[in-house]
């Protein structure tokens, strides 16, 4: 058995691939950090986000939500002026509107019991064989993305919320011969 072909060969993907792709998430605040840092890595590389996460964590106040929610213009030129993340206007902006978008969501249930539901409380379990048999995208991602834009969410199209989706354990797509596929789909038993 060997690992997904996406992992390594630097030590912190593998680490990532190992103990945490995949692992089903169900705290509301850090589904929304990992749905940020998807947000982040739209024409980037995963690990160029994995070598700046601890950057971005220091950055944006551990994703705090509720403090990021009442940021403004001045944060945003501070986080511009931040080398140690990705200095991107935009998405800057788009974690403000999330958190504020978040916030929301949170009153009306969570957004943890929003994404879950998607797939009815349990990851969706694939077995695919290859990398090339993995869809960037579902109709579920799609769905998805649209209920999340239709919320005030930007930066979360169906390619982002899919990888988001894997990631964080919606969904299993470690391949079949990986030996993280038989373990996160025995965490979705449990």
């Amino acid at each position: 058995m060997t690992r997904c072909d996406w992992a390594g060969p630097e030590q912190i993907y593998l680490d990532y691939h190992d103990t945490e792709w995949g692992v089903p998430e169900y705290d509301s605040r850090a589904l929304w950090e990992k749905l940020i840092l998807d947000g982040f890595q739209a024409g980037l590389s995963w690990i160029t986000i994995l070598k700046k996460r601890e950057a971005f964590r220091e950055a944006f106040e551990g994703f705090n939500p509720h403090v990021i929610a009442r940021w403004g213009e001045d944060d945003v030129q501070r986080l511009l002026g931040n080398a140690g993340i990705i200095r991107h206007r935009g998405k800057i902006e788009a974690t403000i509107t999330n958190a504020q978008a978040w916030l929301r969501m949170e009153e009306q249930g969570g957004f943890d019991k929003f994404m879950w539901d998607y797939v009815g409380g349990t990851p969706l379990q694939n077995r695919f064989e290859s990398m090339a048999d993995v869809p960037p995208k579902t109709e579920l991602s799609e769905q998805v993305s649209k209920d999340l834009k239709k919320a005030g969410f930007k930066f979360c199209g169906p390619t982002i919320v899919y990888a988001w989706m894997e990631a964080c354990g919606l969904v299993n797509d470690h391949l079949v011969g990986c030996p993280r596929h038989d373990a996160c789909a025995a965490l979705a038993e449990g």
